[in-house]
């Protein structure tokens, strides 16, 4: 077989992570629809939701972003070179400098937890019942970043030898914990986001703990130890602050976005978290899926001069977010009220909940097939250890975000809505920056973007938003009963997929062998 016609690399790999990705993102709905259940849109979620981006944005710098990016190639490099007491060092030294770092951190900010309410929330820390709750939700929960960014270490050591299992399922931990938490233990407590906040923090927990048996059966278990100079490092340190950039700016974008909604009127800021979250559903699913397992195979390729395989990757993960991510499109903007109400609409979450829900899920559904393909151009900059690029569109990214929320949400008056909005237009715009410049650097060819398969996804998709363009005008969901909810979406749905792949086979013949052979 010649790599010519060598099979997607890291399909098989791919199938098992959409799997496991998929059941994590289906408890994700079960534990948001007990929060909305317990809380509604009222101060204690709009502080639950808010505080808890505070540990995940630092996350992005210690764990999963930032540090992966750089520390995965690296990684690759050594284990190319197959010196065991080599890697066993850098692994060793690196998780000291790790465990170190977040110490300190996170005692700082324990310390300071009303410093950082102010910077992050300040809507919040003008008012005093808002800061107060806010501060101790902050100082209960802020230790689970420690933990995650160990759990995130872990899981790039096992991606890196392509052990994609027990990473992909460990988010069902968290939510599993907080599912516990908001439908059996919050209810008996007069303060119920207190409990939540115990339950994040139980969750890092056990996350940390299930990372043991992989990582000591692959006789990778690190054993923290404080030595700056070792070479790798060196390596790893210089990959990292543009990356710690590029991540910084992108978290500063959320952090921006946090510090418009805490202004906005009350219900804001869970309007904005449920609709993302059902964006962040096909967004987990397939394109967190695919982009967890680009950035190892990529940075092999790289590694081994393997340019053409390097090129192909690229342009079949993008076939493949396409192919989910636009009719993820339509089916999020047309059913926005109609998901929303099913999934979302009891307990304390209201009607009006569902249609200013309905609303930042329309626009941010928008931005949906772009937020997809950031997960796949990304790793294509930092597997050749490229970090400035992604800095730099980020920061595009950031000061396009900033100026178009306020515009839009303040001057305009379009609220949260104009929030979401910013987002999708910051997102379309650095995607067709990063494409420019693979483009420029040969990893990208017009004819794979003007070509059979796209032209496919536009017709039929064109025929999905007619079907669902004259069902969505005949059925008021908020109206009918939860069952004939459940029973009217399920028919949308299904009919959509049908429509949309039966399209697909009469253009492409075999639509799904066409996106990984």
């Amino acid at each position: 077989m010649t790599k010519k016609n060598k099979p997607f690399v890291f399909y098989n790999a791919l199938k098992k992570v959409i799997g496991l990705t998929g059941l994590s993102r289906i408890f994700g709905l079960v534990r948001d629809i007990a929060t909305t259940n317990l809380l509604g849109a009222s101060i204690f979620h709009d502080i639950f939701v808010v505080v808890l981006k505070i540990p995940n944005l630092f996350r992005r710098f210690f764990a999963e972003g930032a540090f992966n990016q750089a520390f995965i190639p690296i990684y690759s490099d050594f284990e190319k070179e197959n010196q065991k007491d080599a890697t066993d060092e850098f692994l060793n030294s690196l998780a000291g400098i790790l465990i170190s770092s977040l110490f300190i951190f996170t005692i700082l900010v324990l310390i300071f937890a009303p410093v950082f309410i102010f910077i992050f929330a300040p809507g919040f820390y003008l008012d005093p019942m808002k800061k107060d709750i806010s501060i101790n939700v902050l100082r209960i929960m802020f230790p689970y970043l420690a933990l995650i960014s160990l759990v995130a270490f872990a899981g790039g050591i096992q991606n890196t030898h392509k052990k994609f299992s027990i990473p992909a399922f460990t988010p069902v931990v968290f939510n599993i914990c907080l599912i516990i938490a908001a439908i059996l233990v919050a209810p008996m407590f007069e303060m119920p986001v207190y409990v939540l906040a115990w339950g994040v923090l139980l969750s890092g927990v056990l996350q940390l703990l299930i990372q043991i048996l992989p990582l000591w059966r692959i006789n990778r278990l690190p054993i923290p130890k404080l030595n700056i100079n070792n070479p790798g490092l060196n390596k790893f340190f210089r990959l990292i602050f543009p990356a710690i950039l590029a991540g910084g700016i992108i978290q500063i974008n959320l952090l921006i976005d946090t510090i418009f909604a805490s202004f906005l009127e009350t219900g804001s800021p869970t309007w904005l978290y449920v609709s993302d979250r059902l964006v962040q559903f096909p967004m987990g699913i397939f394109a967190i899926a695919i982009g967890t397992i680009l950035l190892p195979t990529l940075s092999k390729y790289d590694l081994n001069f393997e340019r053409e395989q390097f090129i192909l990757s690229i342009q079949k993960g993008q076939r493949f977010v396409l192919f989910i991510g636009v009719p993820s499109l339509i089916g999020l903007f047309f059913c926005s009220e109609d998901l929303i109400s099913t999934i979302f609409y009891r307990g304390a979450f209201t009607a009006s909940d569902v249609i200013n829900s309905s609303y930042s899920l329309m626009a941010f559904s928008f931005g949906l097939p772009f937020f997809m393909l950031m997960k796949v151009l990304t790793p294509a900059f930092f597997a050749r250890k490229d970090t400035k690029t992604p800095m730099y569109v980020a920061l595009i990214s950031l000061i396009i975000n900033a100026v178009l929320n306020y515009y839009l949400a303040f001057i305009l008056n379009y609220g949260h809505v104009g929030i979401a909005v910013g987002s999708s237009i910051a997102a379309i715009v650095s995607v067709c920056i990063l494409e420019i410049v693979l483009y420029r650097d040969g990893f990208i060819k017009i004819k794979n973007i003007f070509n059979k398969f796209n032209l496919n996804i536009v017709i039929s998709s064109l025929f999905v938003i007619v079907f669902l363009y004259f069902c969505t005008s005949k059925i008021n969901f908020i109206e009918i009963s939860q069952s004939e909810r459940i029973v009217f979406l399920l028919i949308k749905v299904i009919v959509s997929i049908i429509i949309y792949f039966a399209i697909s086979r009469l253009i492409l013949k075999k639509p799904i062998r066409f996106l990984f052979d």
